[in-house]
């Protein structure tokens, strides 16, 4: 069996991925079994998922692994394997029509070293009878609490797919949030002897029904140990509090895809841009001004001559919208940063129909003390929502230690103290920044810039006089 210092891979572990990877290597050490990584969103789970499925590829355990996702996390699993696998493989990410992803699935099993399928929680039932053809030796449930509801068809398919493996993997930051009854689906998918195989008798056994018609189910307290024994018997949980090997920050680039039409739009203000620079006066003013118009179009919305804003675009909201789920899983706190204000408005609905209370300040709010010490001190305000332009000086956001920038702007100061609200005296964990860029347009120049301290305009101006494309990533 591979050991850390011996895995391939092309990174070195933190000590509790270490340890992680030896324990879900020794719960896999027979066929029809199942491990879980109980690790929050930040401590490199996924980094742990490419190492094992590596060592079993190389041990000669495994030869095919199809990997589930929520669509927004296809594309992560894709650079994570580009930047850390070192053993042969090919994969293959599920992306596009039904016939377009039958297609790419029966040309994935021709390539070379371990097969690789990546495919989202939605399409995965609707190609049940292609996936389990395909016949995975090793499954990967990323966001496994994404099949804690038994009874929908994505649950059910995961299931006859785990049931089919020889291998499984669910990762997620916690399988229970408010409700113990959400183990039985992800634990049914790992190994069904764990909690059995029937909802009914998991039911019976864990909790009493009580309410009007006997529809509540309420956990039987005196059956905790056993529960807990039989949840950690194949878990291995850890939190960013406890990784104490942990830098005090961790940023993370989760790249997204403009849909096809979004992109053909893009492409074309892009271009429009660039051939309006050839007939103004090139300067920072003037680049930038442009440049505005195109990190709009990124975040979801172009605003035409009239003056009228218009949806051109949901992948960063999907994206958000996956974040979002997996953190209030984890049972924490959210601070998200956006720019421009219908983006304001797209994240605010998006909280309303998840049910979420949130915190915000944008421009026009004038009561924010009230928003940030309800924040701070009600359980029940799970989100704050920033405007970078109106929230990133003088507040204080340690409530939470994981910040999501939707979008950016390209002022290096106020950057750096939108950043400073989690990151501050008072922070009792390791801060996660997640920057969501889509993959191909101006994000990738801006975060870049950012990110390293130069100056942006100045940047895009040199590529112009350099006779570059200074909007081209």
């Amino acid at each position: 069996m591979q050991t850390p210092e011996t895995m391939p891979i092309k990174a070195t572990l933190f000590e509790h991925q270490k340890q992680a990877y030896l324990f879900v290597r020794q719960v896999l050490c027979k066929p029809h079994t199942g491990a879980a990584l109980l690790m929050q969103m930040g401590c490199g789970k996924s980094l742990v998922g490419v190492a094992v499925m590596g060592a079993m590829y190389l041990d000669a355990k495994i030869n095919r692994v199809l990997i589930v996702a929520p669509l927004s996390i296809l594309s992560v699993w894709e650079e994570e394997l580009e930047r850390f696998a070192d053993f042969p493989y090919t994969v293959t990410v599920l992306k596009g029509s039904s016939a377009k992803k039958r297609d790419a699935l029966q040309s994935a099993e021709k390539g070379d070293g371990l097969q690789i399928v990546i495919v989202n929680y939605e399409s995965c039932w609707r190609l049940e009878d292609e996936l389990l053809c395909f016949d995975a030796d090793l499954i990967i449930a990323d966001e496994g609490h994404k099949i804690k509801e038994s009874r929908t068809a994505q649950s059910k398919a995961m299931h006859r797919f785990g049931d089919q493996a020889s291998y499984k993997l669910l990762l997620t930051g916690t399988v229970i949030t408010n409700k113990e009854i959400d183990v039985f689906s992800q634990y049914r998918f790992l190994n069904k002897s764990v909690f059995g195989s029937s909802f009914f008798a998991f039911r019976n056994r864990y909790f009493d029904m009580t309410g009007y018609g006997g529809h509540t189910p309420v956990f039987k307290k005196w059956m905790s140990e056993d529960f807990l024994n039989r949840l950690h018997s194949i878990a291995f949980r850890v939190t960013k509090a406890e990784c104490l090997d942990l830098p005090e920050i961790v940023e993370e680039v989760r790249n997204v895809e403009l849909e096809p039409k979004a992109m053909k739009l893009y492409r074309q203000i892009e271009k429009e841009s660039f051939a309006e620079l050839a007939t103004s006066e090139v300067s920072a003013v003037n680049v930038l001004t442009k440049l505005l118009r195109l990190s709009q179009i990124t975040g979801g919305h172009l605003t035409d001559d009239e003056g009228d804003t218009n949806a051109v675009s949901t992948a960063k909201h999907d994206a958000l919208s996956d974040i979002i789920d997996s953190i209030m899983q984890e049972n924490k706190k959210l601070v998200i940063m956006a720019r421009f204000v219908p983006e304001m408005n797209d994240i605010q609905r998006l909280l309303e129909q998840k049910g979420i209370d949130y915190a915000v300040i944008r421009g026009g709010i004038r009561n924010r003390e009230e928003q940030v010490h309800r924040f701070q001190n009600d359980d029940t305000c799970r989100v704050f929502l920033g405007q970078i332009a109106a929230a990133g000086l003088g507040l204080t956001l340690t409530a939470a230690s994981t910040m999501v920038f939707y979008s950016l702007d390209y002022s290096m100061s106020n950057f750096e103290q939108a950043k400073a609200r989690i990151h501050r005296v008072s922070q009792k964990n390791d801060c996660l920044y997640i920057y969501l860029v889509c993959k191909g347009t101006v994000d990738t120049k801006v975060i870049r810039s950012l990110r390293n301290k130069t100056d942006l305009a100045k940047a895009l101006v040199d590529d112009w006089r350099k006779g570059l494309n200074p909007f081209t990533s």
